[in-house]
């Protein structure tokens, strides 16, 4: 009967098939075991390391989902609360109607409106309101073309019909604009 020496490896065996014990037997196998552990350790470091810029990755992809759906988020609520501002400017257009009303009363109206406008700007929304700038087929919507005398006024805005809106950089309502045409004689 053969005996084997076992130290603390399980696959490491000291002796040789004689039964003699060979240092550099031995030697080489520890130095093989070692390699092969050493290498185990860099598949194994390899991995760790991919999973964790893999689990950043993933972590940083979902906060910019997440940034995108708040941002789609706010636009359907702005666009949703622009008609409110819509129903503001249709009063305040009424020039006769409402100077009828009660000064302190239009006061606190022209305060509300404010505040909206206020809570909008807040969460990046503001106004296009391009008056007297050159027409941007990009941006604004022309809704008419109106005759100029004046042929610096050619491609220009001369009238708003509605404000736009943008949200950060991203127009939501294009303003509704009439447009400046001017003919020589």
């Amino acid at each position: 009967m053969r005996n084997k020496k076992k130290e603390n490896f399980d696959d490491i065996i000291f002796d040789n098939e004689d039964g003699e014990n060979n240092p550099t037997n031995t030697i080489k196998k520890l130095r093989q075991k070692i390699k092969d552990l050493e290498e185990k350790e860099r598949e194994y470091l390899a991995g760790w390391q991919k999973e964790r810029a893999d689990s950043v990755n993933l972590r940083k992809k979902l906060e910019e989902e997440k940034k995108e759906y708040a941002k789609f988020a706010k636009e359907d609520i702005s666009t949703e609360l622009i008609s409110v501002l819509d129903s503001f400017d249709s009063a305040f257009k009424n020039k006769e109607a409402w100077e009828k009303v009660d000064k302190n009363w239009r006061q606190g109206i022209e305060y509300i409106h404010a505040q909206l406008i206020n809570v909008l700007s807040n969460h990046g929304v503001s106004i296009i309101s391009p008056l007297g700038e050159q027409f941007n087929p990009k941006r604004d919507e022309a809704v008419e073309s109106v005759a100029v005398t004046d042929e610096k006024e050619d491609g220009k805005i001369v009238e708003i019909v509605s404000v736009g809106y943008k949200l950060q950089d991203k127009i939501i309502r294009a303003p509704k604009v009439k447009v400046g045409e001017y003919k020589s004689q």
